[in-house]
C-alpha cells in the first residue's frame, strides 16, 4: 500500500493542478481530475442559453472531455442503466430517444429517466450548481433530438428516424456525408453529448472548478447517507471506503484497474477472508486522489513501451511544496548518460574519453538535481503492466531518499561507462562516455529488431541493477556477447554500437567480481581472454590499414571474429596466415604490428594459449587495443585514417 500512500501525498501536493489543462503534444492534452470525475470522448457539444433553452450545438472528433462520474457508471457494461451524472450518450440525455428510433430495453426504469431523476437530485441539493440547473431545466423537456434535427446537426430518413449509419444511397436524397458520421461515434445512436451553457467568461462547464466542486460534495454527501465509515488501510484513518476502483489509468481506453475484489466466487480472497473489504480498504478519498495523481503523473513524465509504463517522480514529505517542486523534476534511470549532460555540459573542459572528465561532470548534474529537488524530497520508481485486459499489476516499486536514489544512479553511470558512438536523437551521431540507455541494452542483447515485448522485459530486469545496484543478468551479458562476436551478421555501425554497449555491461559485470577494468588500454594484464582480444585488434587495423580507403569489406579478423572467440588459439593460426600479403603490401609500415603481436603473444603463458573459449574481457582487450592504435595514427597524422569515429 505504500505506492497508494505516496501517489495520495503527490495529489494531495499538487491540488491546486486539479482541473487544469497541460499539453505533453500539440493534440495530447491532460489534467489532474477532480475526485469523482473521469474522461470521455465526446462526439457533440450542446449549448444552452441564459434561459435554460437550446442555443447551439458542434460536432466533435473525439474530443476528450472531463466528466463526473459515479461508481456505478465507471464500471457500467452491457445493459446496465447507469447513467453519468451529466454528460452521456444520446440514449441517457434524450428523452425523445425512443420516438426517433433508438431501441430501449424494458426495464424497470428506462435510461433517460433515471438520468433525470439523478440529475434532478444533484440540482436540488445544497451542493447545486446554476449553470447544472439551466442543463437541467433544458434537458428535462425531452426535445434534445428534435432540436439536434431542426438544426441539421442529427440526421434523420425520409421516417423521421435517426439514420444509423451512413450509406451511399443517402447521398442523392441527402447530400454530401454529413459531418456527425465522421465524429468518430459508431453511428448516430452511440453519440456521448457533452452539455455546457453561455458563460461571458468563456470557460466551458467540464472546465469549471466550481461544477466539478459542486459534484465531488454532492456525491460524498450521497455516499455518506448510504454506509458507515471504516478503516481506511492506507491512512489508518476511518473514512468511506469502497470496493470499485478507477480503470483508464495508462490511457482513455484502458480497462485494467489496480485494485479489484469481484471474484467473491475464486480465489481472490475466499478461505483467508470473509469479505474483500478484510482483505484490503480502501477509502473513496484515497482510491480517487490515488489513481488521478497515477493517471496524471503517466501523462505528464511516464515511459510507456508496449503498455508496459516506467514512472519516476517526487514528493516533498512536509506536504507542503508546491506544485513545482514536486512535479518531478528526478533523473531518469532509464536514460543513457548523455541526457545528464544536455544541459549542464561544459564544452571547453569536458573530454570524453576521460573518466575523470566523466566523473566531474556527472557530478554536477547529480549536483544540479540535488538542488532543485527539497530537502526532504524522496523518489518514487514505480513499473506497471496488465496481463489481462482486466489486471494491471505493480511489476516494481521503490520509494527511497533522495540522497540515496541519486547516488544509486551516480553509481550506476560510473561503473556501466564506456565510450559510444551511435545515433542518438533526430538520426545525429553523437559520441559519449557514459552508460547505455536500458533501450540500447535491448538493442545490443537482442538487435534492432527486438520487438517491444522483449525491450519492456528487459528494461524491468535492468531497473533493479539501478536502483538496487544488483549483477546485471548473465543471459543479457552472454546474449550481447554473442551478438558481439558475430560483425557480419549486421552492419558496421550496429556492430559498434552493439561492442560499446557490450563492453559497459562487461565492465560493470566484472566491477561486481571487484575487477577494475577500463576504455583506457591495460598493457600490463596478462589475462588470456584480454590478450587474445589484443590479438585480435592488431590483426584487424593491420589489414584496414593496407586495404585501399575506398574498400570497405570486413577484414578477416572481423569475419572470423565468432570462430576466435569459441576458438581462439586454434583461429589465431588462421589469421596470422592471412596476415602475411598485408605486412608484405605495407612494408616497413607493417613492423609496429608485427612487434606489438610479438609483444602481446609473449605475455601469454604455455597453458594459456589454448582453444577454451573466451570471457567478455576479450571484447575489452579488443576495443581499447584498436582505439589506442587508430589514436596512435591520428596523432601521427597518418593519411589513411580509419577511426571508430570516421567508420561510423
Amino acid at each position: 500500500m505504500s505506492w497508494l500512500l505516496q501517489l495520495y501525498k503527490t495529489y494531495q501536493v499538487n491540488e491546486q493542478a486539479v482541473g487544469t489543462t497541460e499539453k505533453k503534444y500539440e493534440n495530447r492534452e491532460f489534467t489532474l481530475l477532480p475526485i469523482a470525475h473521469t474522461t470521455q470522448n465526446a462526439h457533440m457539444e450542446v449549448i444552452i442559453d441564459e434561459d435554460g433553452n437550446y442555443l447551439d450545438a458542434n460536432i466533435l472528433e473525439k474530443a476528450n472531455t472531463l466528466i463526473p462520474t459515479t461508481d456505478d457508471s465507471a464500471s457500467r457494461s452491457g445493459s446496465k442503466v447507469a447513467p453519468y451524472p451529466l454528460h452521456d450518450k444520446l440514449a441517457y440525455v434524450a428523452g425523445d430517444y425512443e420516438k426517433y428510433g433508438g431501441n430501449v430495453k424494458k426495464l424497470e426504469i428506462t435510461p433517460f429517466q433515471a438520468y433525470i431523476n439523478n440529475l434532478e437530485k444533484w440540482v436540488h441539493s445544497p451542493y447545486g450548481n446554476h449553470r447544472i440547473r439551466l442543463i437541467y431545466e433544458y434537458i428535462r423537456k425531452g426535445t434534445l433530438i428534435e432540436d439536434l434535427v431542426a438544426d441539421e446537426k442529427l440526421i434523420t430518413d425520409k421516417n423521421h428516424l435517426l439514420i444509423s449509419k451512413w450509406k451511399k444511397e443517402y447521398e442523392e436524397e441527402l447530400g454530401e456525408k454529413p459531418d456527425i458520421f465522421s465524429s468518430g461515434a459508431t453511428d448516430q445512436f452511440s453519440v456521448f453529448v457533452r452539455f455546457t451553457t453561455y458563460s461571458a467568461d468563456g470557460v466551458p462547464v467540464w472546465k469549471d472548478k466550481e461544477v466539478f466542486d459542486s459534484f465531488s460534495n454532492y456525491y460524498k454527501s450521497q455516499m455518506e447517507k448510504e454506509k458507515e465509515p471504516d478503516t481506511c488501510f492506507v491512512t489508518g484513518e476511518a473514512a468511506l471506503t469502497t470496493e470499485r476502483h478507477a480503470n483508464k489509468i495508462r490511457h482513455a481506453a484502458d480497462k485494467a484497474k489496480l485494485i479489484s475484489s469481484n471474484d467473491s466466487s475464486g480465489f481472490t480472497y475466499r478461505g483467508r477472508f470473509k469479505t474483500s473489504q478484510e482483505a484490503a480498504a480502501v477509502s473513496y478519498e484515497v482510491s480517487q486522489k490515488a489513481h488521478n495523481a497515477l493517471k496524471w503523473l503517466i501523462h505528464r513524465q511516464g515511459k510507456t513501451i508496449d503498455n508496459r509504463v516506467f514512472l519516476v517522480w517526487n514528493i516533498s514529505e512536509d506536504n507542503k511544496s508546491t506544485a513545482e517542486s514536486a512535479n518531478l523534476d528526478a533523473p531518469d534511470p532509464t536514460e543513457d548518460s548523455f541526457h545528464f549532460f544536455t544541459d549542464s555540459i561544459d564544452e571547453e573542459t569536458f573530454v570524453p574519453d576521460t573518466q575523470q572528465s566523466f566523473a566531474q561532470q556527472f557530478k554536477k548534474a547529480m549536483d544540479g538535481y540535488k538542488h532543485n529537488l527539497s530537502s526532504d524530497d524522496n523518489i518514487n520508481v514505480i513499473v506497471l503492466d496488465s496481463a489481462t485486459t482486466g489486471r494491471l499489476a505493480v511489476l516494481y516499486y521503490r520509494h527511497l531518499n533522495k540522497e540515496h536514489y541519486l547516488q544509486r544512479i551516480e553509481d550506476w553511470h560510473k561503473n556501466c561507462s564506456w565510450i559510444h558512438h551511435y545515433k542518438k536523437r533526430n538520426e545525429q551521431r553523437v559520441s559519449f562516455y557514459g552508460a547505455p540507455a536500458t533501450k540500447d541494452i535491448a538493442f545490443a542483447a537482442y538487435g534492432a529488431r527486438a520487438n517491444e515485448k522483449v525491450v519492456k522485459g528487459l528494461m524491468e530486469r535492468i531497473l533493479p541493477c539501478i536502483i538496487d545496484n544488483r549483477n546485471i543478468p548473465r543471459d543479457i551479458l552472454r546474449s550481447a556477447l554473442q551478438r558481439s562476436s558475430n560483425p557480419v551478421s549486421m552492419e558496421n555501425w550496429e556492430w559498434e554500437k552493439t561492442l560499446s554497449i557490450t563492453c559497459a555491461l562487461a565492465r560493470k559485470s566484472l566491477l561486481e567480481k571487484e575487477e577494475e577494468w577500463n576504455v583506457a588500454l591495460n598493457e600490463e594484464s596478462t589475462d588470456r581472454s584480454y590478450l587474445f582480444g589484443r590479438l585480435l585488434a592488431v590483426a584487424d587495423v593491420l589489414e584496414r590499414s593496407a586495404l585501399d580507403r575506398e574498400e570497405k569489406r570486413a577484414t578477416n579478423a572481423i569475419r572470423y571474429m565468432n570462430s576466435f572467440s569459441k576458438q581462439p588459439a586454434r583461429t589465431w593460426l588462421t589469421l596470422q596466415s592471412s596476415l602475411q600479403p598485408y605486412q608484405a603490401k605495407l612494408g616497413v609500415k607493417a613492423t609496429y604490428y608485427t612487434k606489438l603481436i610479438d609483444e602481446i603473444a609473449d605475455k601469454f603463458s604455455e597453458e594459456d594459449f589454448n582453444n577454451s573459449p573466451l570471457t567478455e574481457k576479450y571484447l575489452l582487450g579488443l576495443y581499447s587495443q584498436r582505439k589506442s592504435l587508430y589514436t596512435k595514427k591520428n596523432k601521427e597524422g597518418d593519411g589513411n585514417n580509419d577511426s571508430t569515429e570516421q567508420e561510423n
